[in-house]
């Protein structure tokens, strides 16, 4: 019984992660299209399913604590020790889990670093614009500040 809700606690978690990772695409897709009107909404996304995955681990840990005690384990030990403890077709299900996971997570980290490289960049430019937005002030021959006319601007209100 308790293999079987550890295995439904670590299908759960796998679905959120899976979750996260189409919410982190969503993300990337608004910052490389331009398109950050709904950033704000996408970020508060990801927010949400990593809440979850929080809560989500808090009861893998429960459910697996519960299996480590009937295999005569030490509490807190790995997943990789469960399956190589746990009984056929536990301990191949449990590999499943942990293969996935570590895929799942290096999905997740190449994909977050992506769009943190792409907000500094969406960054950066928007700073570079609104400097350039300031009025240049120069010099006359006499060395007092000579205030130049407003020229025209052209502003890209995507910003």
């Amino acid at each position: 019984m308790a293999y079987n809700r550890l295995s439904e606690v670590l299908w759960h978690e796998r679905n959120l992660l899976e979750l996260l990772l189409f919410k982190l695409e969503e993300e990337q897709l608004l910052l490389t299209s331009g398109k950050t009107r709904w950033l704000a909404h996408a970020t508060r996304e990801v927010e949400t399913v990593l809440s979850q995955i929080r809560d989500a681990e808090l009861g893998r840990a429960v459910e697996a604590a519960t299996v480590s005690a009937e295999l005569g384990l030490p509490e807190g030990v790995s997943l990789a020790d469960l399956a190589d403890h746990a009984p056929e077709p536990w301990s191949d299900l449990l590999r499943a889990h942990r293969e996935a996971f570590a895929s799942l997570t290096t999905q997740i980290s190449q994909l977050a670093d992506g769009n943190r490289e792409l907000l500094a960049m969406s960054h950066r430019a928007t700073q570079e614009t609104l400097a350039s937005l300031h009025d240049v002030h120069t010099y006359d021959g006499s060395g007092q500040s000579a205030a130049t006319e407003p020229a025209a601007r052209l502003v890209d209100r995507t910003l």
